[in-house]
């Protein structure tokens, strides 16, 4: 560790996850040494158009990279490795270090996304202890969680120990038999804890979150009580879910056919380390679905949160190629909507009850368990660690109240713990806690090409809201137009004759290109600058359809020109240079 007569502050800064569920994302700094725990997705929203994958902003870390040390990954769950593969893009990592699982995982997407040269995976095991550099020394402890594999870390620097809990929950019966280390919980409150960070997902909860094990009873009721077909919906990467799901297949002599990508990626490597065990004749082939009785079918499918592109959604919607629903069959969701998915996973059941299934779903019904702690799990964590210094993390605003309450009232002073947003640069010493100010801390979009600029949202937003008007010229040399502009209305309402203000938008193009037909004329040199043409008019083209429409389409305006000498070896007019940026702008 480095020994300084004068310490250094650390300084903890969460990028994700605080005042909402999902991109989970946080730096400890100290001095010019920096280590990243987690770096997860967040869903889009309704309004994200042709969004897949919600980052936060990483603009810091980018300006810092020359102080990466490290990441520690806590587990496999999107929301805490998904966006790793998109920032190894934009800087290295040197190591991860993280659970066998979750880098199995993890190893794919970077394989997928061609950046597993720019970092060295590391997979450790319980209490394994991982020196990222001179300041930072983590060791990891077994936790609970709806996925297996999954540590909370004890992070030594010169100042104390931090203890970050990762998401938890205290499962006394856990479905693989591995048990929360309390005791190591415990050992490192009795030396002290100079600060905690804890998981406030259901901080509002009273009483104890209950094991993943109380579900097995419930789903085999609904197992022995379903006679055709059977599909079950559940997170890919709750592989203690899947595990009871692929028990309960085998007693009830169901074949398991499993849908989505994801779904079979962690079935493969869960198996592969031994967190699923089950037989290869359990599995059969999409092919096969046909050729098997009803009663002896179960489909493990992705789609528990009605995304898009999942299994279940395309099933719901008809576009899956091979797997119908039909009168008979059960689904089931084992699984509650994460906030803001509940609209696409309600319309996905109402999809599907629509075409006859017997949709199984609600909380009432004992079919799914949370993941995360509730209050007496969270106290359970304050009293053992018995920590100075408390900082809730991972939750929604009304959470991290009501879980900075309870530290209260068990003892911790109301100035030595801080609610914080993403971006606050909480300043940690021995002896105090603040927040020292912030780093941008807003969101990165990104979709199949890459990341999505704020310009391009915009006019993505234009265009679901307004539509476009697309008007298209070609001029002489003289700039005298060779034929009436082309102009075409998507999307657009009006309640004025679009005859009319077609006429309009032509005479303005006759009349701006007239204008500068004189400026050439009158011009020295003769010369003319086509990208500043094509923005003017364009300009004006948005300024008339805004007041004649009434509403505020998104305008694009292409002129082709004849070649002038210096483009006599191109095919391409010097004016395409503007039409190929307005088509790439639309593309995006």
């Amino acid at each position: 560790m480095t020994n300084n007569n004068q310490k250094s502050s650390l300084k903890i800064i969460p990028l994700g996850g605080l005042h909402e569920i999902g991109k989970n994302t946080c730096i400890f700094e100290y001095g010019d040494e920096m280590i990243l725990l987690d770096a997860g997705i967040g869903f889009p929203t309704d309004g994200m158009h042709g969004i897949n994958v919600v980052l936060p902003d990483m603009t810091y870390v980018r300006e810092n990279r020359h102080k990466i040390k490290g990441m520690i990954v806590t587990h496999g769950h999107e929301d805490h490795i998904g966006g790793i593969a998109h920032h190894l893009k934009q800087f290295d990592i040197p190591q991860i270090y993280g659970p066998r699982l979750a880098m199995a995982l993890l190893r794919d997407k970077l394989d997928e996304a061609g950046v597993l040269e720019r970092t060295q995976l590391n997979s450790v095991t319980p209490r394994q202890t991982v020196q990222l550099s001179p300041s930072f020394r983590v060791e990891y402890i077994r936790n609970t969680h709806s996925i297996a594999d999954s540590f909370s870390v004890a992070i030594t620097t010169p100042l104390g120990v931090l203890i970050h809990t990762g998401d938890f929950k205290i499962d006394h019966t856990p479905v693989d038999g591995e048990y929360f280390d309390l005791h190591r919980i415990a050992e490192y409150g009795a030396k002290g804890v100079l600060c905690l960070l804890s998981d406030s997902t259901n901080a509002e909860v009273p009483g104890h979150t209950p094991s993943e094990q109380s579900v097995y009873p419930n789903l085999d009721r609904v197992f022995a009580e379903t006679k055709g077909r059977l599909f079950v919906t559940t997170f890919a990467s709750s592989v203690h879910r899947v595990n009871i799901v692929l028990q309960l297949a085998q007693k009830h002599n169901r074949k398991v056919i499993t849908l989505g990508r994801s779904m079979l990626n962690v079935i493969a490597h869960a198996r592969k380390l031994g967190y699923i065990k089950c037989p290869e004749d359990l599995f059969a082939p999409l092919k096969a679905l046909s050729g098997l009785p009803d009663e002896k079918v179960l489909i493990l499918t992705t789609g528990s949160q009605g995304e898009t592109l999942a299994a279940l959604t395309r099933i719901s919607r008809k576009d899956h190629r091979q797997v119908r629903v039909k009168q008979g069959d059960t689904i089931v969701f084992s699984a509650n909507p994460i906030p803001g998915n509940t609209l696409a996973v309600v319309d996905t059941i109402d999809r599907l009850m629509m075409l006859g299934a017997n949709v199984v779903y609600g909380r009432h019904l004992g079919i799914h368990v949370s993941g995360h702690g509730a209050q007496e799990d969270h106290k359970l964590m304050l009293a053992l660690t018995k920590p100075k210094f408390f900082v809730p993390v991972h939750g929604e605003h009304r959470m991290l109240v009501k879980h900075a309450q309870m530290a209260q009232n068990m003892g911790i002073p109301a100035e030595n713990m801080v609610i914080i947003n993403n971006g606050d640069i909480v300043e940690l010493t021995e002896e105090r806690i603040g927040i020292a100010g912030q780093v941008p801390s807003g969101i990165e979009l990104v979709d199949g090409a890459g990341i999505v600029h704020d310009h391009v949202m915009k006019e993505r937003q234009q265009l679901a809201e307004d539509g476009v008007v697309t008007v298209a010229a070609a001029v002489d040399h003289n700039l005298q137009l060779l034929a009436p502009p082309a102009i075409h209305l998507r999307g657009v309402v009006s309640t004025s004759d679009q005859t009319f203000i077609k006429q309009l938008m032509i005479r303005n193009v006759e009349r701006l290109l007239s204008d500068y037909s004189k400026q050439i004329s009158e011009s020295k040199n003769g010369g003319m600058n086509w990208d500043k043409v094509c923005a003017e008019i364009e300009n004006s083209l948005q300024r008339l359809t805004q007041r004649e429409l009434r509403s505020r389409p998104l305008v694009i305006f292409l002129l082709q020109t004849p070649p002038t000498s210096d483009d006599q070896t191109s095919s391409t007019p010097a004016s395409s240079r503007r039409r190929r940026r307005s088509t790439a702008t639309m593309a995006s």
